[in-house]
């Protein structure tokens, strides 16, 4: 019996002796991770200040757990615990403890190679801008061959010219405009009020709308009451031009925002991974006057996001690259994030589409002012004013002949400043001081035919009023970008080969709608003649080919087929347009003031124009008369035309008979 309770005695004692080794080194393995964290250095003096190097020094089990207890914890309090159980949960604490420091000390570490890092990249920035105020202290970068290009570059920038022939013969003032007084008074009273609008300008090119536009702005400045700053800006683009990105990487119009990836920011921002927002034309204009000129031609989607800057009055950004939170971002960018730019401005249109062709919600949003074209005394006028302005005289006769190959006046300027300078290299050729501008320079006939042959030149209205009468030949009017034009219509009517089988030839090339207002011209002739047109073969020239996209030419295209069939002469000195109705109505057209102009242009006497467009005339309109009819009937009375008998067709051709037709006769 005591030779068995020796046995479990010893073994209880080698399994407690066991443990306490085992704990022991687990002790010593915790010793071991406290000193690599914070130092064998600061563990000799935390035991100093805690009590714990005796206890350190110690091979039992509790003495070296209180010391470690004390290390971990730094409460020199901690006693010694002598229970398995106590000790354990002593162990577990300590493992807690510092499981708590290691991870501080690794977030630290982590940080403080950052921070390194840092300084050290700041130290090296620093080091090179030091080498770079070395480098310009002792003469910059500069090398033989980048002083070279300087020097290149300085003597490119110190030749001028003395000035640019359009720019001195472009108008300083508003009464230098001519021809627009009433467009140029109405743009003007549109934004120099105290609450100015945005504005369209329609017009043909070269009648002054984008100098007026820039002129009225000064003209607005000197208004007290107007919103212009004395510095106001007047911003010109090309709606032609202003394309851009619908990624957004680049929007001269609106603005766009450059990612530091992509795009390509500033150095400073790109570096950080800042967002960089670029402003455009709209912001530039804040405050004045933005002119887009042909403005039909901006991409609808671009058209739509201008509609909403004219509304927010202001162009906001966003991108995906930034945070308002980052504590590098400027201030500046951070306010144009969040509020946007600024674009407070004036919209100017101008553009030579029709105003169908302009997309309706700016159409909605804007004034609409026409500018007229003009007359061919203006265009005299405005060549009479650049001589003067180039100071040279022109033969007799100079600004009509030019008046006659254009209707636009920065033609008409293009063709007096190259006839000058023809003008001026023909006085100059054999004198010693060719250098010198000659006293006086006289542009003769020779100068401008030289210039018109160069380039080409055709007159502008080949088509020209005659006083005397022809038959089958009418002149009609159309109008193309606010430009009018004439448009000669010729027909000619023989017999058919058998009643009922004659036909209609007609030139494709002028469209359906004129092809339309022949058979429309038909049907109204079987009324007018008494006899069905189906009874010869008809045919319709109009001369010079071209399209007619319009009904205008109905009136016209009637007059010649009925002056061919009843052998009528018709006045060669009067134009006509007007949409020709079945029941013989003369129903309004479009673009009159145009087609007047034409009409002026080409010589003629007279207009015929449709009742429903008499308003539209210009009372003040002088040197030619404007008849407005209601009927075909009232334009063959104005036009001194007899009402034809009715006609028969004969193996000889065509004759007029004064009897009746029967009604067996007509085969009924």
């Amino acid at each position: 019996m005591a030779s068995g309770a020796d046995t479990r005695t010893e073994q209880r004692l080698r399994r407690r002796v066991g443990a306490e080794e085992e704990l022991l080194r687990h002790v010593g393995a915790l010793l071991d991770l406290l000193a690599g964290a914070i130092g064998q250095d600061q563990v000799v003096l935390r035991a100093g200040k805690v009590s714990a190097l005796k206890l350190l020094r110690s091979a039992t089990l509790p003495d070296r757990l209180c010391a470690l207890g004390r290390l971990v914890f730094e409460d020199p309090t901690l006693e010694r615990v002598t229970t398995r159980a106590a000790q354990r949960k002593a162990i577990a604490e300590i493992e807690e403890a510092l499981a708590e420091l290691l991870a501080q000390r690794s977030v630290e570490d982590a940080i403080d190679r950052k921070v390194n890092e840092k300084v050290s990249a700041r130290h090296q920035s620093y080091l090179n801008d030091l080498k770079i105020e070395a480098l310009r202290e002792d003469g910059g970068p500069e090398t033989p061959a980048t002083q070279a290009k300087l020097a290149e570059l300085d003597a490119l920038s110190s030749r001028k010219l003395a000035l640019d022939a359009m720019a001195r013969l472009r108008p300083a003032h508003l009464r230098d405009l001519v021809g627009q007084d009433e467009a140029v008074a109405a743009l003007i009273a549109k934004i120099s009020s105290p609450y100015p609008q945005h504005v369209i300008l329609y017009g043909p090119p070269g009648v002054g709308k984008t100098t007026a536009a820039r002129l009225a702005l000064e003209a607005a400045k000197a208004r007290p009451y107007a919103p212009f700053a004395k510095d106001a800006p007047f911003v010109e683009a090309n709606g032609t031009t202003l394309r851009w990105d619908p990624r957004e990487t680049t929007n001269p119009l609106l603005g766009s925002v450059h990612d530091p990836i992509y795009q390509g920011s500033r150095r400073e921002f790109a570096e950080s991974g800042i967002p960089e927002p670029k402003l455009g034309l709209v912001s530039r204009a804040h405050g004045g006057v933005l002119f887009i000129d042909e403005i039909g031609e901006l991409d609808p989607v671009l058209q739509t996001r201008l509609l909403k800057v004219l509304e927010d009055k202001r162009v906001h950004f966003e991108s995906s690259y930034f945070d308002e939170s980052a504590p590098n971002v400027p201030e500046y960018v951070k306010r144009l994030f969040r509020e946007g730019a600024p674009a407070d401005f004036i919209l100017i249109g101008a553009t030579t589409r029709e105003p169908e062709e302009i997309d309706p919600a700016i159409r909605s949003r804007c004034a609409e002012l026409y500018f007229s074209p003009l007359t061919q005394n203006q265009i005299v006028t405005i060549a009479q004013a650049a001589m003067r302005r180039l100071g040279a005289t022109g033969a007799r006769g100079i600004a009509q002949q030019i008046a006659t190959y254009t209707i636009e006046g920065r033609k008409a300027v293009q063709l007096v400043a190259d006839a000058y300078g023809v003008a001026l290299a023909r006085s100059s050729a054999g004198k010693r001081r060719a250098d010198a501008l000659p006293a006086h320079v006289n542009i003769t006939q020779e100068d401008l035919q030289a210039v018109l042959r160069s380039g080409r030149f055709v007159a502008h209205t080949p088509a020209r009023a005659r006083s005397r009468r022809e038959v089958g030949k009418a002149f009609g009017l159309g109008v193309l970008h606010h430009v009018g034009s004439l448009i000669e219509i010729e027909a000619l009517a023989f017999p058919a080969s058998a009643p009922g089988k004659g036909s209609v030839r007609f030139n494709e090339t002028a469209g359906t709608m004129a092809r339309d207002s022949v058979f429309n011209a038909g049907s109204v002739l079987r009324a007018l003649l008494g006899t069905d047109p189906a009874d010869f073969d008809l045919h319709v020239n109009v001369i010079g080919g071209g399209n007619i996209d319009g009904p205008s030419a109905g009136l016209a295209i009637l007059l010649a087929l009925y002056s061919a069939l009843a052998r009528v002469p018709l006045p060669q000195d009067v134009a006509v347009t007007g949409e020709l109705s079945l029941a013989g109505k003369v129903r309004g057209v479009g673009g009159v003031v145009e087609k007047l102009y034409a009409a002026r242009q080409a010589g003629m006497r007279a207009i015929v124009l449709p009742a429903e467009n008499a308003r539209e005339i210009d009372a003040r309109l002088s040197g030619i008369e404007v008849i407005a009819a209601h009927d075909v009937a009232e334009v063959l009375r104005a036009l001194r035309i007899k009402r034809a008998p009715k006609l028969f067709a004969t193996k000889s051709g065509v004759s007029l008979k004064t009897r009746k037709r029967s009604t067996a006769s007509r085969g009924n």
